[in-house]
């Protein structure tokens, strides 16, 4: 991974030093802040961040907050950090627009890898081949990192756009809800990703977004079928 700048919203000190010594060994310049305020202050200013990495409990605003108020404005790729480790908080960080979740403890290993895959998606490499995919008026540039209906680009989440790539890659057929659940999740240190159940619960949220935002009727969809039971299906053609 080239040089990163990325900021760390938490109040934990002792956390911060560990992954400023750790992160800065591996090209990653680490600022810190301990509450949500300071960090909306920081990401108004310069200097321009590649991610954030954001607890849940913070003073103030919480991690939830902070987010939606990230998210309003830009499309800075999140981590969202959680010590409590519930499902609830996981799918409720995805749904308002977080790009990945790492529950606490977490090894400083694993941290970096997350970051990394989601940066890959964000940024991808020089010279990579270009991933558009063009249904009629609907067009996913996932090189570019973005979706246009009728030349107009749509404002969607990372998480929506990795919903609507991993349809859209396989336009027409049925993808089922475990399929797409595990297509949208990063690679872990390990290799592949992990099914996750909380990601596949929260994909009935993700897809009624995008309807909203491709302009789609669940009653009577133009774009996005569902498959009672079985998962979703994005139309090849209006």
């Amino acid at each position: 991974m080239s040089a990163v700048r990325a900021l760390l919203v938490d109040d934990d000190r002792e956390l911060a030093r560990l992954l400023t010594d750790y992160l800065g060994s591996h090209d990653v310049a680490l600022d810190h802040v301990e509450d949500g305020a300071r960090a909306l202050e920081r990401l108004e200013g310069a200097p321009a961040y590649d991610i954030v990495l954001l607890d849940v409990m913070l003073p103030g605003p919480d991690g939830f907050e902070v987010c939606q108020h990230i998210r309003a404005k830009r499309d800075v790729p999140v981590i969202m950090l959680t010590a409590r480790g519930e499902e609830s908080d996981r799918v409720v960080g995805l749904e308002i627009g977080a790009d990945d979740y790492v529950p606490k403890p977490f090894n400083p290993r694993e941290l970096l890898a997350r970051m990394r895959a989601v940066l890959r998606r964000a940024r991808p490499a020089p010279g990579a081949h270009a991933d558009r995919i063009e249904l009629g008026d609907l067009v996913v540039d996932l090189l570019a990192h973005k979706a246009t209906l009728g030349g107009r680009e749509l404002s969607l989440t990372s998480f929506e756009l990795r919903v609507l790539g991993a349809l859209a890659r396989r336009a027409g057929e049925t993808v089922t809800r475990e399929e797409l659940a595990m297509a949208v999740l990063p690679k872990t240190a390990d290799g592949p990703p992990r099914y996750d159940p909380s990601v596949d619960r929260s994909l009935d949220v993700h897809v009624s977004h995008l309807r909203q935002k491709l302009g789609d009727d669940a009653r009577e969809p133009r774009r996005i079928r569902t498959v009672r039971g079985v998962g979703y299906v994005l139309l090849k053609a209006l």
